[in-house]
């Protein structure tokens, strides 16, 4: 068995106070050593934390004594290694950026669809099935025939939602099928669907983790490897750690011809960035390496390998990794 139980949450719900819990939610996590990221919105709760299973366990009761977060669902996975360095707790305007404003997930999200009844639904020819994910995720897995719409981030989902309106895909088909990594893009994606007209909407209940975790390899219509926001990259069936490193310098998952290419240096360089970066960037990156490679060689952990917050082209994954996606 793993060391580090890793959980991952997320529930739309009004929550006027969110600012007050903020402080006892962080006190709590602290006291258990427990890392991660949790984001507390007006609108909600989003999070993924790691631990010993202890630690894990207490911050999960805690919240469910809130009579607001009794219902909260999680779901489950294990690491060798702590997946975070640090722990934040944060107040944000939304648990999941999608810049909008009057969507309401709690009251107007999509029919949930279970991931045992997910193929039947993907396999109905009237069904579009929309991965709501962005590019950088959709590149190293995804559902066969799912429709990529190659956003760089949500902010853009309601624009290309709009475009598919006026004459894309949404013009032949009467019914949509959204998936994202845990579920909460697709509530809030459903239900700006919903509140522009469309009425036959169905999203991936629990998303692609839940499937990954439910479903038999053998009878899976998943493709790949699902990226996720901690130090895993990425994971397969089971929830199994994935074969995908990450990028130093831009963040990019790396699959294996990734970093056979001449273009990858660990730590300073890789296909998606090589040349972007100015000389005295790389040099740091280069010394950031040399301190990483010095602690390992010690057997211990350096914090220095943190994610720098430039991106390549504005395609890298976001800075603030952690929360559910």
């Amino acid at each position: 068995m793993a060391d580090f139980l890793v959980a991952t949450f997320y529930k739309f719900v009004n929550l006027p106070d969110y600012k007050a819990l903020r402080k006892p939610l962080f006190d709590l996590c602290e006291h258990h050593e427990v890392k991660g990221t949790l984001l507390l919105a007006e609108e909600g709760i989003n999070g993924t934390i790691a631990a010993p299973a202890p630690g894990v366990n207490a911050v999960l009761a805690y919240l469910h004594a809130d009579p607001r977060l009794a219902s909260l669902e999680h779901k489950e996975s294990w690491a060798r290694q702590m997946p975070f360095y640090r722990l934040k707790v944060k107040c944000k305007r939304e648990i999941v950026t999608m810049g909008v404003s009057d969507v309401r997930p709690a009251t107007q999200a999509g029919t949930y669809v279970k991931p045992e009844d997910w193929n039947r639904l993907i396999d109905s020819p009237d069904v579009v099935v929309v991965d709501v994910r962005n590019d950088y995720e959709v590149a190293i897995g995804s559902f066969a025939d799912a429709v990529n719409p190659h956003t760089e981030s949500f902010t853009q989902f309601p624009q290309w939602v709009k475009q598919q309106s006026e004459n894309g895909l949404f013009d032949q088909h009467t019914r949509i099928a959204m998936f994202c990594t845990g579920g909460i893009r697709c509530e809030k994606s459903t239900a700006y669907l919903r509140s522009q007209g469309f009425d036959q909407v169905y999203h991936l209940e629990g998303g692609i983790l839940k499937y990954l975790e439910a479903v038999p390899p053998e009878q899976s219509r998943w493709n790949g490897e699902c990226f996720v926001f901690d130090e895993r990259v990425s994971v397969g069936h089971g929830l199994a750690k994935g074969h995908h490193d990450l990028c130093r310098a831009c963040r990019m998952p790396l699959n294996e011809a990734d970093k056979a290419s001449t273009y990858f240096v660990e730590g300073v360089s890789c296909p998606h960035c090589h040349g972007t970066h100015t000389p005295a960037q790389e040099q740091r990156f280069r010394e950031r390496q040399k301190q990483v490679d010095l602690a390992r060689a010690r057997r211990q952990r350096h914090i220095g390998v943190r994610m720098e917050k430039q991106s390549v082209a504005g395609t890298a994954p976001p800075d603030t990794r952690g929360a559910a996606e």
